[in-house]
């Protein structure tokens, strides 16, 4: 069987043909819709499961946009709505009175990496304006961001932050955002992946990290990407290209719009009642 390349996308485990609803082998995976949207849904449920993909135990989805980017008005709202949706399954259960952390991940001077920094630049940060008691905010999640960076630039590992962070704060939940490697050139800025299990920065380009979890952090861990590169080797078997990545030509427009689906979504879901428009004026 050729190799088929490196993948941080569940979806795209070659194995989820064969186990398929197999739910004795602790995978189940189904392909439906969300407000329209295709997604495609694995489950794993069981150690057995998570040796067989190579993933923590988690629900995984991944979600398909309808358009490419940049989307319309109408596409923006049903995306972001979904992106939402998704993000308050994957954690039904945290404490609501506590703060969310988002980590935005990865390198902004790295094009094809500069997916979390850019979904920082449209997340609505609250957690001061609640704290002083600025009218209007009642309502809305208490929220703080990090902006990691990457351990080249910074000279400390992510999760490192993360941690120190957490203990400090004591969040009720942490979302992680991170640019994501993939096999399928139709997936490259045309999906998000949502899951409850966290996430290793790095991991789809060999590059792996210590992991951001709900087992290393301590609190629930819901991890956003969109895939931004493709390993090579699932376009040629020609020498050499094992150690590459292809990225679009146009990939500096498709992630500041693939930032933006990413920070509206988050909004949206720790935020109830606001609207892309309230967004918009918020963060724009």
């Amino acid at each position: 069987m050729a190799f088929m390349g490196r993948t941080d996308l569940a979806c795209e485990s070659p194995h989820l043909s064969q186990f398929r609803k197999m739910r004795e082998k602790g995978i189940i995976a189904d392909s439906g819709s969300l407000d329209g949207l295709e997604l495609f849904s694995v489950e794993i449920i069981s150690d057995e499961g998570a040796e067989i993909l190579g993933k923590p135990i988690g629900s995984y989805y991944t979600l398909s946009l309808s358009a490419a980017l940049p989307l319309s008005s109408d596409s923006l709202n049903t995306s972001v709505g979904a992106i939402a949706k998704l993000i308050k399954k994957c954690a039904p259960d945290y404490d609501r009175d506590k703060t969310v952390l988002i980590a935005a991940l990865g390198n902004p001077d790295i094009t094809p990496d500069a997916i979390g920094p850019l979904t920082a630049s449209n997340i609505l940060v609250t957690a001061h304006l609640k704290k002083r008691g600025i009218e209007g905010f009642e309502n809305f999640s208490s929220t703080m961001l990090c902006r990691t960076g990457v351990l080249g630039t910074t000279g400390v590992e992510s999760a490192q932050q993360i941690k120190c962070l957490c203990e400090w704060i004591r969040p009720g939940l942490v979302i992680a955002v991170d640019a994501l490697a993939g096999t399928d050139v139709n997936r490259l800025c045309r999906s998000v992946q949502i899951c409850d299990s966290g996430i290793s920065p790095g991991s789809g380009v060999g590059n792996d990290r210590e992991e951001l979890s709900r087992e290393s952090l301590g609190v629930p861990v819901i991890a956003l990407g969109v895939p931004t590169v493709i390993d090579a080797s699932a376009l040629s078997q020609q020498e050499g290209v094992e150690h590459m990545f292809v990225t679009p030509r146009d990939i500096d427009s498709l992630v500041r719009s693939a930032g933006r689906i990413l920070g509206y979504g988050i909004n949206m879901a720790l935020h109830p009642g606001l609207s892309i428009e309230d967004m918009e004026m918020l963060v724009g």
